[in-house]
C-alpha cells in the first residue's frame, strides 16, 4: 500500500476528525441537519479513502496476479467482486 499510503492516511485522519465533530455535535444537541451534513462529509471522506485503496490494490496486487495468472488471478478477481458487491449494498 506504500504507493498511496499518504493519500489514504490524510483522508482517514480527516474522517476521524470530522467524526469526532459529529459526536460532539450530537452531545451538544446541535441542529439535526447540521449533524447530517457533517456526517455526510465523513462518509464522503471514507469513500474517497476506499477508492484510493482500491486503485492502489488494482495497480499493485491485481497487476502482479495478472502476471502470475492461474489461481492467484482467480483469487484477486473474486476479492474484487466481493468488495464491489459489498460497496453496492452500502
Amino acid at each position: 500500500m506504500a504507493h498511496n499510503e499518504k493519500k489514504v492516511m490524510i483522508a482517514m485522519k480527516k474522517a476521524k476528525t470530522s467524526l469526532e465533530k459529529v459526536i460532539k455535535m450530537i452531545e451538544e444537541d446541535k441542529y439535526c441537519i447540521d449533524i447530517i451534513q457533517q456526517n455526510l462529509a465523513v462518509i464522503g471522506l471514507l469513500r474517497a479513502a476506499d477508492l484510493s485503496l482500491l486503485k492502489g490494490h488494482i495497480n499493485c496486487c491485481v497487476k502482479d496476479a495478472i502476471k502470475k495468472g492461474g489461481k492467484e488471478l482467480d483469487k484477486k478477481m473474486e476479492e474484487l467482486l466481493r468488495v464491489i458487491k459489498t460497496a453496492q449494498t452500502k
